[in-house]
């Protein structure tokens, strides 16, 4: 791996902290609430590492930066963080914004540890600065189609918003399904308000309509009219992206939010890390933590054990203030295949996947559940796949 320069500036004193960029979705249009947790994940994983002693005996620092799910805001943020001498940046949610910084990393030769989102091409190339944590969206969305499938749907409507994600993940449902008999149509949300939807849904007797949309809109909007339609009284609502995960659904919705399968990114049974980190959570959130808040926990427990055993201060590189920054950048790229960690959610590893040019965690857990009708606090696992 070549190792380009430090940008001017970005030497640091030896004993200050070790800074970590962070990006993260929390102001509109982006998903605050996805953001509002990947923050408290992280934050809790920074306060832990410093607790137990900081990277060498120095604290990590998070320097935060808000993408509103901005790709172009994101790509500028990563050039700021590269240029105040961040060891790594770590977070994100939306997949398109993510691709963008990921990019960005990549042609600045600084490590990028993606939290949350999914998206397969998160790189157009393949690169080792990049690694994820998130399951493909193949691999997540394939299990949804076998749910489907499994709950006897094969005629499957898909209301979609312009998107490279929600493109992506239509295309993989249809390809999945396509083999076993299953339909998918597409309807567009450009053209059709909730009510067209439900007409259209009728018309094509669809058994199943996924919400390929934006939340809380048109997402809210199309969930209310097909409950009260009364030719839609059978039909099973999805939304695989994992819009109903976070509490403000329940709260829209009520006892229409319920009942709509998503995926999410949890064993079936936490360990004890996950149990304490989720007590902590819910803490600190007022507020059941999502998986996202998990995975954000993770991202520091993960990059903290990189730091400490391969990165900028492993036991050969000596201090920064000697090396500059893109000596331990690199060593913190390199060391992603070496990864072993215990996270809230399992063992992770990181390796190659054929399709994706990122490093990948390939064990990460993968359910379809959904609130239970009778408790919509309460959630059931309707599916589990691996990736």
């Amino acid at each position: 791996m070549n190792t380009p320069p430090s940008p001017p500036g970005a030497e640091r004193p030896d004993g200050a902290s070790v800074r970590i960029g962070a990006l993260v979705p929390l102001t509109r249009p982006g998903w605050t609430e996805a953001g509002r947790h990947l923050l408290a994940g992280l934050e809790l994983g920074v306060g832990d590492v410093n607790a137990a002693g900081g990277i060498a005996g120095r604290p990590l620092e998070l320097v935060v930066r808000d993408t509103a799910a901005d790709p172009q805001r994101a790509a500028t943020a990563v050039d700021e963080l590269a240029s105040l001498g961040v060891a790594a940046v770590v977070g994100e949610y939306h997949s398109v914004v993510a691709r963008a910084a990921a990019a960005r990393a990549d042609a600045l030769g600084l490590p990028f540890l993606c939290s949350s989102a999914v998206l397969d091409a998160l790189t157009e190339e393949p690169t080792d600065w990049v690694a994820r944590l998130a399951p493909p969206q193949s691999h997540g969305w394939r299990t949804y189609a076998d749910f489907l499938l499994g709950a006897g749907h094969d005629r499957i409507a898909v209301a979609a918003e312009p998107s490279v994600y929600w493109a992506s993940g239509a295309r993989i449902l249809r390809d999945h399904l396509a083999p076993r008999g299953g339909t998918v149509v597409e309807l567009d949300m450009r053209e059709l308000g909730p009510t067209g939807v439900c007409d259209e849904v009728v018309e094509h007797r669809a058994t199943a309509l996924l919400l390929l949309v934006g939340n809380p809109e048109p997402a809210v909007s199309v969930v209310k009219a097909v409950r009260r339609d009364e030719r839609l009284a059978d039909l099973l609502i999805g939304a695989p992206a994992g819009q109903p995960e976070f509490a403000a659904w329940a709260r829209m919705l009520g006892d229409d939010g319920a009942a709509v399968p998503f995926l999410r990114y949890l064993p079936e049974r936490l360990g004890p890390l996950g149990v304490r980190v989720g007590t902590t959570l819910r803490e600190r959130l007022a507020e059941a933590p999502s998986f996202v808040a998990f995975e954000g926990y993770d991202t520091i427990t993960v990059l903290a054990d990189v730091l400490r055993s391969h990165g900028e201060d492993g036991p050969d590189v000596g201090d920064a203030a000697r090396v500059g920054y893109g000596a331990g950048r690199a060593r913190t790229a390199e060391a992603w295949p070496r990864v072993a960690v215990e996270g809230t959610r399992g063992k992770i590893r990181f390796s190659r996947t054929p399709g994706i040019g990122v490093w990948q965690w390939d064990l990460a857990p993968i359910q379809v559940v959904d609130r239970d009708p009778s408790d919509p606090d309460r959630f059931r696992i309707l599916h589990a796949g691996g990736a």
